[in-house]
């Protein structure tokens, strides 16, 4: 217990405003302002709250000293500590470690990498396999080396379209997890993505969509004997011969798509005779001149599994080719948009292939034979979709996350950024 000596409160002011915090009136004003009390003025008629003339009336003159003594004396004591006793639990350090790596699969990247920063333990575990497996860096921009230190930590499906990437800046040459790796209209050179793809040997999906490639690009996707998806819609820069080794190479490809490509007459007819012939899915669209209708014979005969066929914008073709669908058994979905040189009224044709669900002539029907079309082949959906999902990772909605149906957990948040 500590006695402090305070000055004592005169009658003629108010009680609120001469009262001082430990012997200090500045501080004790403030204190008060802080807390929201206003002193208060003392009318000098009214005197029924005055301390000291309450005394004065009720109490005899020998002992008013006594009082003022009393009034003069205050005691502040100090709270004692409360010690409380340890609550039981359990520690941070006490959890083992698939514990806290299936708490971690709960973080977006950018508090995984906070929590990397806390401890040796928490570093291991946050940069652990299981949690970089699938990473979605869609539309970021990645400084020169954040691709390689980010792949090389055994990510297996990345997500990464419409992002600029910089130079990746490996530090060790061996190879990447990489099995579904989507790219598609994003920035980056020749030299990086050839830095990427040079590293992957068990590629199974594959979209560049829109990208400047080379040879040597397209021989190192050609190592990858396992891949069954390759989206090269819009892609350039590669010849007829790289294109004829990555074609022998990739014998179990069952997606392709190979539309509005910087094609020669000389690429069209090595695709048409270097496909798998176990090929289900092809796109070929956008070769007007190209693209004729023996080449549309050549592919069907080796190709006889093919169930969606997407030769829109070919204007060479007629209805000869008609007959030649027919052979395709399992044929369920055939675009031949734009296909002008085709009569609306032979359509009526597709209607014998049995296996046959979805029909796309987009710029052949006018709006008044659609509807005669439609009712005259009632198994089949006209014109359901102007755009092919042949081959390409990410179909619907722009906020779904998944590639080729793989859902990307390890995500930056909207206002995040490397």
């Amino acid at each position: 217990m500590h006695r402090r000596h305070l000055q004592e409160i005169p009658a003629s002011s108010s009680n609120v405003r001469n009262f001082t915090w430990l012997g200090d009136s500045s501080k004790t004003l403030d204190l008060l302002c802080g807390m929201g009390v206003s002193p208060m003025e003392k009318d000098p008629q009214d005197t029924e709250n005055t301390p000291q003339a309450l005394i004065m009336k009720i109490t005899q003159p020998q002992k008013r000293q006594r009082v003022k003594e009393r009034e003069e004396v205050f005691v502040i004591a100090r709270r004692p500590r409360i010690i409380r006793a340890p609550q039981p639990g359990i520690s941070w350090d006490a959890l083992p470690d698939e514990l806290l790596l299936g708490i971690f699969s709960y973080l977006h990247l950018t508090n995984l990498l906070r929590v990397s920063r806390v401890c040796k333990r928490w570093h291991r575990l946050s940069f652990d396999e299981s949690l970089w497996h699938s990473l979605d860096l869609t539309g970021k921009h990645l400084a020169k080396g954040v691709i390689g230190k980010v792949l090389s930590l055994g990510v297996v499906a990345f997500r990464c379209p419409r992002s600029c990437i910089g130079e990746p800046a490996f530090k060790k040459s061996r190879p990447l997890r990489l099995q579904h790796v989507d790219l598609s209209n994003g920035t980056i050179s020749v030299t990086a993505l050839r830095s990427i793809l040079s590293r992957c040997h068990k590629l199974q999906n594959l979209s560049l969509e829109g990208l400047l490639l080379s040879d040597d690009i397209i021989r190192s996707i050609a190592q990858n004997s396992d891949l069954v998806r390759l989206n090269l819609c819009g892609c350039s820069g590669f010849s007829s011969e790289a294109l004829q080794d990555l074609l022998c190479s990739c014998s179990r490809l069952k997606e392709l798509n190979l539309s509005w490509c910087d094609f020669t007459a000389d690429h069209v007819k090595v695709t048409v005779g270097h496909l798998p012939s176990h090929i289900t899915q092809l796109n070929l669209s956008g070769y007007r001149q190209n693209l004729e209708i023996s080449d549309v014979k050549s592919l069907v005969a080796r190709c006889l599994d093919l169930t969606n066929l997407d030769l829109s914008d070919s204007v060479m073709l007629t209805t000869d080719c008609f007959p030649v669908f027919q052979q395709l058994a399992h044929l369920q979905h055939l675009a031949l948009s734009r296909c002008y040189q085709i009569c609306p009224a032979t359509l009526l044709e597709l209607g014998k292939i049995p296996s046959l669900k979805m029909l796309s002539v987009f710029g052949i029907v006018t709006d008044s034979s659609f509807q005669l079309l439609k009712e005259s082949l009632p198994n089949i959906k006209i014109n359901y979709s102007h755009f092919s999902t042949i081959s390409r990772p990410t179909i619907g909605s722009k906020k779904c996350r998944d590639i080729w149906g793989i859902k990307c957990k390890l995500t930056l948040n909207h206002t995040d950024g490397l």
